[in-house]
């Protein structure tokens, strides 16, 4: 089922137009209904009206003819409407999100780069009295192409941060237990690990 929103946004664009520009909006967005994870059933249900503001910034300089680094972040805060202020957080929305890259791309066709994404703390109740850790991933990886082929090598999660990607607050009852029992269900990233790339381009 549709549900009504309305939003609107106001920002600001430079670009040299010679490898560099950045991008600033403000934004609101209110809509009449936000899906929500249920845990029991896995799968999510139409929720209270909600109202949401924030800013966000993206940028792409181009330092020098082999150098790049791109930056994007947004800060956000979101409630539902018309519920006591404290119980009306959105569970599991993120304040914070923060990406950036630095890229080297050599004449010689040798490519690396290091990737950074954060989340930041997230409340997983209406009350926020539960919260879920933010999370800082690191990648890196480096390629060479010759040819019509490419090779490589990635390191995900490279400092083997013990981070979660994702996390719920509900109740869940295993076999042999008596009754539920209310807590947080997460999926921790991945460990560090090594991922090899072999490429052909026909």
């Amino acid at each position: 089922m549709l549900v009504e929103g309305k939003g609107s946004e106001i920002g600001f664009r430079y670009d040299t137009l010679n490898g560099f520009n950045i991008a600033i909006a403000a934004f609101e967005l209110r809509t009449d209904s936000e899906l929500v994870f249920v845990g029991d059933a896995g799968t999510t249900e139409p929720s209270d009206p909600t109202s949401r503001s924030g800013v966000e910034i993206n940028s792409f300089w181009e330092i020098s003819e082999n150098w790049v680094f791109d930056f994007s972040a947004a800060k956000t805060s979101g409630h539902f409407r018309g519920l006591p202020s404290n119980a009306d957080s959105i569970t599991d929305a993120h304040e914070e999100v923060v990406a950036a890259g630095l890229t080297h791309v050599g004449n010689n066709g040798l490519t690396a780069s290091l990737r950074l994404r954060h989340f930041s703390d997230a409340a997983l109740t209406e009350d926020e009295t539960v919260q879920k850790d933010g999370s800082t991933l690191i990648h890196a990886g480096v390629s060479y192409a010759f040819d019509n082929w490419e090779i490589g090598i990635d390191a995900l999660n490279l400092l083997d941060a013990e981070d979660d990607d994702i996390a719920y607050f509900f109740e869940s009852q295993l076999a042999g237990e008596t009754a539920g029992v209310e807590d947080i269900h997460f999926h921790p990233s991945n460990p560090r690990h090594i991922r090899l790339l072999l490429k052909y381009r026909f």
